[in-house]
């Protein structure tokens, strides 16, 4: 448990301590390297002042501190599988674009009073010279941390389209779409005995399947020892139904009486009289596009590229077939075989300034030639329509709310696969937990034989 409570409060690092831990520092006179993490070292000053900032968040959060030799050896491992994930981070070359790392240290600023970078650096190196460019770099490594977890983890998981119509089916799913349920609810309970109270239910689920007049139900089969109540609870949204019933209406058809339900409050059972889903439909303004497309490559300069752009665009203009030049000089094979087609393209799926294109290029006509991260293109807009696309958008929901789930135990699963596989030597062995187990095992050994 304070393994897990150490984790949360090292990545969870106050403002305060993010700006100090940012500040400029220097070994200390006794400084010494402690441990080798793949090409990095990490200093006892870096310890120390791990466990400075560990100490500060447990003590703001007013909670017990832990012994200073666990809080060493806890502050080592974080600071070594953060190392180990910043060596992939230049082995995968993972970068963070400076609009990204701008708007980051910006809501840094905002949170101590600062309303611009600006003005933020100069407080920051008033109180320490080079403390925002430190900042900085630290909101950097956090950042590409971060994105380099994204990028593993995501790969790692794996979720199949039957996993995502079990998900939609259950009760969570449902709930998630807005999925609602016209429910008869009835409740048998008293302090009859169990076997009595077990037969009034049965007789309650069986007359509950030929009528929907719960009051009636109710009225004809309570007994001094025995009550009955039942309810018509009209439609009521899955998110609202307790989960352990909600669960029993998923698996039951409109028309249907669920089985005897045990709770502590008594025996429940429940009739579906009807489902719906939520009334809202997901309308996407989708456009019918094909495209020319010209990549600088090595044979073909930036130059020539332009050029090659241009002539096409002219011979457009005087009323060639655009499907036969897309097939014919498109550098994008999937739709030049197909006269330069991409079908229905939803809005989020391009690339920005093919959007934009997109979406101020009248129907049938044809687009100025203009650039993007993959050359430069011409296209065409030959249909619009608005599809619903409900289907689909609960489907992409259910697999980023599965994703998610699924996350942060891939998540540990990397980070022990990283730390494993990643060169280690920690140097001073009081904080090497394998050195001390062994030391112990060897000692208990010792002591048998003897």
């Amino acid at each position: 448990m304070k393994t897990q409570i150490f984790k949360s409060l090292f990545k969870a690092a106050t403002l305060s301590l993010l700006i100090s831990s940012s500040m400029p520092s220097f070994a200390e006179p006794t400084d010494e390297i402690i441990a080798i993490v793949g090409n990095s070292a990490i200093l006892r000053s870096d310890l120390n002042q791990a466990v400075n900032e560990v100490k500060q968040t447990y003590q703001a959060q007013k909670k017990e501190v832990p012994p200073e030799q666990y809080l060493k050896m806890q502050a080592l491992d974080a600071i070594i599988i953060r190392d180990a994930q910043l060596e992939q981070v230049k082995r995968y070359g993972v970068k963070i674009d400076e609009a990204t790392l701008n708007d980051a240290v910006l809501k840094v600023a905002k949170q101590s009073g600062s309303n611009s970078l600006e003005s933020f650096q100069q407080k920051l190196d008033a109180y320490s010279p080079g403390a925002y460019a430190g900042l900085r770099d630290r909101v950097a490594e956090d950042l590409s941390v971060q994105k380099l977890r994204q990028q593993m983890v995501m790969s790692r998981i794996k979720i199949s389209d039957q996993d995502v119509d079990n998900f939609l089916k259950s009760p969570q799913g449902q709930a998630a779409v807005g999925s609602q349920a016209h429910i008869l609810h009835m409740r048998i309970a008293g302090s009859g005995s169990e076997a009595e109270i077990n037969q009034t239910a049965a007789n309650v689920k069986n007359a509950l399947q030929d009528s929907n007049d719960t009051a009636a139900i109710a009225k004809k089969f309570s007994t001094a020892n025995v009550t009955v109540d039942g309810a018509d609870m009209g439609f009521r949204s899955f998110s609202d139904i307790p989960a352990e019933l909600a669960a029993r209406v998923t698996n039951i058809k409109v028309g249907q009486t669920s089985e005897l339900i045990p709770a502590k409050d008594g025996i429940h059972i429940l009739k579906l009289l009807d489902r719906k889903s939520n009334d809202q439909k997901a309308l996407v303004h989708q456009y019918q596009v094909r495209h020319i497309l010209i990549q600088p490559s090595e044979v073909v300069t930036a130059d020539m590229a332009k050029q090659m752009i241009d002539s096409i665009y002219s011979r457009l203009s005087k009323g060639e077939d655009f499907a036969t030049l897309a097939a014919t000089y498109s550098n994008d094979p999937g739709s030049a075989r197909d006269g330069g087609s991409l079908g229905w393209v939803s809005p989020g799926t391009m690339v920005p300034e093919f959007e934009q294109q997109m979406k101020d290029t009248p129907v049938n006509q044809i687009s100025q030639p203009f650039q993007s991260q993959f050359g430069w293109h011409i296209l065409q807009v030959t249909d619009t329509r608005d599809q619903d696309m409900t289907s689909e958008l609960q489907k992409r929901m259910a697999k980023q709310i599965l994703g998610e789930r699924q996350f942060d135990s891939e998540l540990d699963s990397w980070l022990r696969e990283l730390r494993a596989s990643t060169y280690v030597d920690i140097k001073d062995k009081s904080l090497d937990q394998k050195a001390i187990e062994k030391a112990q095992n060897d000692s208990t050994q010792e002591a048998e034989q003897k």
